[in-house]
């Protein structure tokens, strides 16, 4: 671990990190040996916690091991996943299991190890506001200090060459059932609450799980466990017109590689906005042991004859909602294909609903005269994962996991949160602290790189009657 030197109050930083999630908790840490570098992040939480609503028992990580947050890029940092195994005297432990994919609860540990132990985070900070000072050629940071209760304690300023937006994801809620989640009278609850709610969920009469997503097959899962055979009434639907398995093929995969998002990036943006909405098997459909172990706990409860009282049923759309008195929830429901729309009362709701990506209008109003913007009004962002700005902007801010319109759907994995922190840290460094590899994919995305020599004009002779028969 780097002891960075004492920081000078009046002086400016190099970096200031805003949030402090996996993907900054990432950049922190290949940060810290880079002497030289005043990097400083900030959080408004008390500590790290890694979607503590969904370190359902048994829930694993869907990306192996080595997708932590740094082994990718440089697998001798002391901030690997098996570091923190030997740390713990449990790396034979983890021999011994032969597991290539952790459990969520792991990861978390993991990560509040690494967030324990580096020196350049500071929870309990809130920030308020991100501005650019033409006069200094600098960007204020201004942030509120927060005590143990989370109440404001001081205002503070920090002046900075450059920043980097981690704010992570938040709960997306559907207009239809927003106001019953307001509403605390109601059990209608995002999964990103549901150990929270766990409790209450288990002890209702009927529960619903909308949603057909990994975090949906979990919680119908858990739920389904833990109610009695027969009498489980659980009812679990979605948009999608099948509760479909992820694509976790080996060259699937690689649309979660390097050479895949410099690909995407280059492409028109109405064909990256087309293929954002059609690429969603890659990362939101059901992982292939989670649909086995839904199906293996219901094919046990058949045994003794008759059906578990549950219905699965995707295709299906929540079109509005209401409360009946005061304890039970009426949706109503239109199937996709059938066009068939019915009414379903139940006596609690889980929105596995999945997150959406953070505004950054609020915290970037005072850069927003500074900001160029696509045709659909949202932020540009270059290749080195860089806010377009004007060029009297001398600085940058950097952004992690707040351009899936510019980068893909490798925007939110995990597996590649190691190589866009290290591509930040060469760009800002202007020097490469973390060799890069050139090529990441056996796939070839484009027509533009790595093909074959066009054939000699004898042999294209040859080919042409072929080529004009496809």
């Amino acid at each position: 671990m780097n002891t960075p030197a004492p920081h000078t109050p009046d002086a400016p930083r190099d970096l200031v990190g805003i949030g402090i999630g996996p993907f900054n908790l990432s950049l922190a840490a290949l940060a810290d040996p880079l002497t030289g570098l005043d990097a400083v992040f900030y959080d408004q939480r008390p500590g790290f916690r890694w979607h503590p609503g969904l370190l359902i028992d048994g829930a694993r990580v869907q990306v192996p091991f080595l997708a932590d947050l740094v082994t990718l890029v440089d697998p001798a940092s002391p901030w690997t996943f098996l570091n923190h195994l030997r740390a713990r005297e449990r790396l034979f432990p983890f021999y011994f299991a032969e597991r290539f994919h952790i459990e969520r609860a792991e990861y978390d540990a993991y990560c509040r190890w690494v967030a324990e132990n580096l020196p350049a985070l500071r929870f309990h900070h809130q920030v308020d506001a991100v501005r650019w000072n033409p006069e200094r050629d600098l960007f204020e940071v201004d942030y509120t200090q927060l005590d143990a209760g989370g109440e404001a304690e001081a205002l503070g300023r920090t002046h900075t060459r450059n920043v980097v937006l981690g704010i992570g994801t938040e709960p997306h809620v559907p207009d239809p059932l927003r106001p019953l989640v307001e509403d605390p009278a109601v059990p209608v609850v995002h999964a990103a609450d549901y150990l929270r709610h766990r409790d209450t969920l288990l002890a209702a009469g009927h529960v619903t799980v909308i949603g057909t997503g990994q975090s949906g097959a979990e919680v119908f899962l858990d739920l389904l466990r833990h109610r009695p055979a027969g009498r489980e009434r659980l009812y679990w639907l979605g948009r999608t017109g099948a509760l479909a398995p992820m694509e976790y093929s080996k060259l699937g995969l690689e649309h979660f590689t390097p050479d895949y998002t410099r690909y995407f990036h280059g492409l028109a943006e109405p064909v990256r906005d087309r293929l954002v909405a059609a690429q969603w098997q890659l990362h939101k459909g059901i992982d292939a042991d989670t649909t086995a172990a839904i199906h293996d706990e219901l094919y046990r409860r058949t045994l003794d004859g008759g059906w578990p009282d549950t219905t699965l049923t995707p295709g299906v759309h929540v079109r509005t909602a209401g409360r009946i008195a005061a304890t039970q929830v009426e949706l109503h429901l239109e199937h996709e294909q059938q066009k068939t729309r019915s009414r379903l009362t139940t006596d609690a709701v889980v929105l596995a609903t999945g997150h959406r990506e953070r505004p950054l209008g609020r915290l970037l109003a005072g850069l927003d005269p500074y900001m160029r913007r696509d045709s659909s009004e949202r932020p540009r962002v270059d290749d080195r994962h860089r806010l377009v700005l004007d060029p009297s902007v001398t600085g940058s801010v950097y952004v992690q996991n707040a351009e899936t319109h510019t980068h893909g759907v490798g925007t939110p994995d995990l597996g590649l949160a190691a190589w866009r922190s290290a591509t930040i840290l060469n760009d800002l460094t202007g020097r490469e602290p973390y060799p890069l590899p050139a090529r990441t994919a056996f796939t070839t995305f484009g027509l533009d790189g790595g093909l074959p020599q066009i054939p000699s004009a004898r042999h294209h002779r040859a080919l042409t009657p072929l080529v004009d028969g496809i």
